[in-house]
């Protein structure tokens, strides 16, 4: 017999179902996931971890409880946000699951800050390039001290300045550590 009749007919062939419903399945993008789970008891210093159920942070600090009066130990969790740099502190009983965010870092070679065009935080617009040669100008950097070293090596044009995008949950950001 034919693979199809043998493992059921039309629907398991790439046909439609016998119900008459849809059973295709779009093809994702890889690495779609932007969060993955995780128990809170294997959560550990310099882990990621998505806190208050929406921001990805880093855990800086980290305790355990014996197990108590109902049974669970608990798992004291204190993370910062790796994008805003806010502390979250969060009480979980290890055998829970939490989620942790798909962190993604990438190197790119600052070409241009533009300080004549800012987006609605007043940060400067920037050209970006990668080693494959794409360039990118969607994201921005904030006139603060922690990017200063970084805006005047690119402005005296003596060296190149490797930065580093963090991308995670849908935001990316240039963070301010880097190379000249």
């Amino acid at each position: 017999p034919s693979t199809a009749a043998a493992s059921g007919g039309a629907a398991a062939a790439g046909g439609g179902s016998k119900s008459g419903v849809d059973l295709s399945v779009d093809k994702a993008d890889a690495g779609a996931a932007l969060t993955v789970p995780v128990r809170a008891g294997e959560l550990k210093k310099g882990s990621y971890v998505v806190m208050k159920g929406q921001f990805p942070c880093k855990v800086i600090e980290l305790t355990t409880s014996k197990t108590g009066k109902h049974g669970h130990a608990k798992a004291n969790i204190t993370a910062v946000d790796i994008f805003t740099g806010a502390k979250y502190m969060d009480v979980s009983p290890t055998s829970h699951n939490m989620l942790a965010p798909v962190v993604t870092p990438s190197e790119w070679t600052l070409q241009f800050i533009n300080k004549a065009d800012t987006n609605e935080k007043g940060h400067y617009a920037t050209t970006l390039q990668n080693e494959e040669n794409v360039t990118r100008e969607d994201l921005f950097l904030p006139p603060t001290d922690e990017y200063k070293a970084m805006i005047t090596d690119l402005e005296t044009g003596e060296l190149e300045v490797t930065v580093t995008v963090v991308s995670a949950m849908g935001t990316e950001k240039i963070m301010p550590t880097f190379k000249s």
